[in-house]
């Protein structure tokens, strides 16, 4: 069974979403839905602009959004209600916290969906986008607007002048949230400012500690396992043993690697463990150790191969098969302690602006990449993170993408070798 931090009396969150067009709130709302469910908190966006696709097709130009069309209101506001019925019926099958990702530009009908979600016994938080920076505002038209299917096939500059059009149609009836009555939180520029009313609770709370943390910043984030170790030769888990020579000789070709794919050094973080920080000692540059960074804690069984373990506990040994991410082992830790421990890892990510390189260790890099990847950590128990591979992850408008560089350390005079480019 996936594990939830929920006990099962909980309130259930709703998340609405306030703002102009290109203010960034499909962006947030995608961030918020990947945080959630990452961390084990069923959550799922609803995004109105995806129903009318759907249901109207991609043909709509801006005089479709002009408040003065009564066809176009009609349709929009069908549109509107649909969602919010599909998101209080997911909410009452299971769902945790629904993201309601829409304009919702006046008081009218903000307050129709709160009182609304107050009716079905869920607790309503608005989180407004704000952006007073119109170089914000074009960049975001240009790098998600226009490459959107309403725009497919269309001049790029006729589509930003419709878009710009679309965008004056809404200004004209914006009302920004000042409802007293409301819990809400307002990204300004994408969190340059956050200001909050009636925030109340543990994770609304922990919401907005995520949201403060968010930025724009393109940037690529490096994730690679140690060097090969002895134990790994071994076969053995856990432990804090050296690299063996072929380690060592990875640890070589990460540093090459890094002078050839970095416009300027990144910060390297690595866990506590001999092998992570051994093979950051070639890089030449500062690297920080984070104990949340350590592997998934064997306890008693560190230092076993796996067959030991089928020998001697074979009832643990079947307990971790039947359910590897709740399995903890005995006076170690499970899959669900790991991601708890990364949660202060994925936030120092996030706010990071200059290129990380994380060396860590399979387990850890898992949970990571689920992360990134917008993947349940129970669906990446199994992926194997190959060594003397490192996989970039740079972000893009709404997803990052993902290519993977296999380094050769059998020639470390010949060229790096690159894997193939993944992409999610």
């Amino acid at each position: 069974m996936r594990y939830d931090p929920f006990t099962p009396e909980a309130t259930k969150l709703v998340l609405v979403l306030v703002g102009l067009p290109a203010r960034g709130k499909t962006f947030v709302s995608r961030k918020l839905a990947r945080y959630l469910n990452w961390l084990g908190f069923s959550a799922r966006t609803f995004n109105i602009g995806d129903y009318r696709r759907r249901k109207l097709g991609t043909h709509h130009r801006h005089d479709f959004f002009d408040p003065a069309n009564v066809e176009g209101n009609r349709l929009r506001n069908e549109l509107a209600t649909a969602a919010l019925d599909d998101m209080l019926v997911w909410m009452k099958g299971g769902g945790r916290v629904g993201i309601y990702d829409a304009t919702n530009t006046n008081a009218q009908r903000r307050r129709q969906v709160y009182d609304r979600c107050q009716a079905a016994g869920l607790d309503v938080v608005f989180i407004e986008s704000v952006c007073e920076d119109p170089s914000i505002v074009e960049a975001n038209i240009r790098e998600t607007k226009l490459t959107s299917p309403d725009y497919e096939g269309m001049n790029p500059d006729d589509a930003a002048r419709d878009f710009r059009a679309r965008i004056d149609h809404y200004s004209r009836t914006y009302e920004p949230v000042t409802e007293e009555d409301y819990a809400y939180i307002k990204l300004i520029d994408v969190g340059r400012i956050i200001v909050m009313h009636g925030i109340r609770g543990f994770l609304p709370g922990k919401l907005v500690n995520f949201l403060m943390n968010l930025h724009l910043v393109r940037r690529p984030i490096w994730l690679t396992r140690h060097g090969e170790s002895d134990f790994n030769v071994q076969g053995r888990i856990g432990g804090d043993t050296s690299l063996s020579p072929e380690g060592h000789l990875y640890a070589k070709a990460l540093s090459r690697f890094v002078r050839e794919h970095s416009i300027r050094p990144p910060n390297v973080w690595t866990s506590t463990l001999r092998r992570t920080i051994e093979t950051a000692s070639y890089l030449q540059v500062p690297s920080m150790p984070w104990r949340a960074l350590d592997e998934i804690d064997a306890g008693v069984c560190d230092g076993m191969t796996y067959q030991e373990i089928a020998q001697k506990m074979p009832q643990e040994f079947d307990a971790r098969a039947v359910d590897k991410l709740n399995y903890r082992y005995p006076r170690g830790e499970s899959y669900v302690d790991v991601v708890q421990r990364l949660e202060p890892v994925i936030l120092e990510l996030e706010r990071e602006s200059e290129p990380v390189l994380v060396i860590g260790h399979q387990a850890v890099l898992r949970m990571l990449y689920a992360y990134f990847m917008d993947k349940r950590p129970e669906d990446v128990l199994n992926m194997e993170i190959p060594i003397h591979t490192v996989i970039e992850l740079v972000p893009g408008p709404y997803a990052f993408e993902e290519r993977r560089y296999s380094l050769s350390v059998s020639d470390l005079d010949g060229p790096v070798g690159m894997g193939s480019a993944m992409a999610d």
